[in-house]
């Protein structure tokens, strides 16, 4: 689960904390947490803890260990700005970000407040980089309408929204300084579910605002059947990847080590 992902829009996770807690609506039927307590007491593995929330300093590493740049989802297990997540260690994994700049980061929350007031103070620089994109996720309008708002209040150079799952008709929504929007439906048992109307309301005003949109799934108990084709065909844009160019495989080998020795 990190260098390579079946999610539609990433190449690879990333995962430097693990575990997180349901706070609103959409995290009802979250697929992270019904995975990980699948393997709560397993001797040993990866998620023998469940989804209960704990640091993985011995990952905060791995951009650096791989051999090609990515498209990379930060915590896809995990909320990077969970109030148990300290502000020094969401400063490690913001160093490893700006380090391995070859790659593409999308951090994703529902933890907005805190996300546009570290973005405003210690995350400042980083947020002003193309290849580092800063999402919050948008269930329904109570929830996900202000989010949208404290993302918008920050210096981010690209800002997305994760539309997943979607529960309501969101109506007119401001996409002013938003740069891309990924909508899909709730997937697995008890899949709540999705309207056509409300998905092209979406993609309407995306091409209405030049906002790139991105339709990742109908959902439903068997998603693969429902497939992702809105109007007879799918809908993939996406913003441009980062432009920076991987570096050899000396240089970033000596970047890991001076970043394990707290040099960088």
């Amino acid at each position: 689960m990190s260098d390579k992902s079946k999610i539609e829009w990433t190449d690879a996770t990333w995962n430097p904390v693990r575990g997180c807690d349901k706070i609103s609506p959409g995290c009802k039927f979250c697929y992270a947490s019904t995975f990980a307590e699948r393997f709560r007491g397993v001797p040993n593995h990866p998620y023998g803890q469940g989804f209960d929330l704990r640091l993985v300093p011995e990952k905060l590493g791995e951009p650096l260990r791989w051999t090609k740049s990515k498209m990379v989802f930060v915590n896809s297990m995990s909320d990077l700005f969970h109030k148990d997540v300290p502000d020094e260690y969401i400063g490690k994994v913001a160093k490893i970000m700006q380090v391995a700049n070859w790659h593409t980061y999308q951090v994703l929350t529902k933890r907005s407040e805190r996300l546009r007031d570290l973005l405003n103070s210690q995350l400042s620089d980083l947020a002003a980089e193309p290849h580092v994109w800063w999402g919050v996720s948008v269930e329904n309008r109570k929830h996900g309408l202000p989010r949208i708002d404290h993302l918008r209040d920050t210096p981010a150079t690209v800002r997305f929204l994760s539309v997943e799952p979607l529960l309501e008709d969101l109506g007119e929504i401001d996409l002013t300084g938003i740069s891309w929007v990924i909508v899909g439906g709730e997937s697995g048992n008890g899949a709540r579910p999705m309207r056509e109307d409300w998905v092209r309301s979406l993609r309407d005003q995306c091409e209405a605002a030049g906002v790139d949109f991105f339709f990742k799934q109908w959902g439903g108990v068997r998603k693969s059947l429902t497939g992702r084709i809105l109007d007879g065909r799918t809908h993939d844009a996406i913003p441009p990847a980062s432009p920076h160019s991987i570096s050899e495989t000396r240089v970033r080998l000596d970047q890991l080590q001076r970043f394990e020795l707290n040099l960088i």
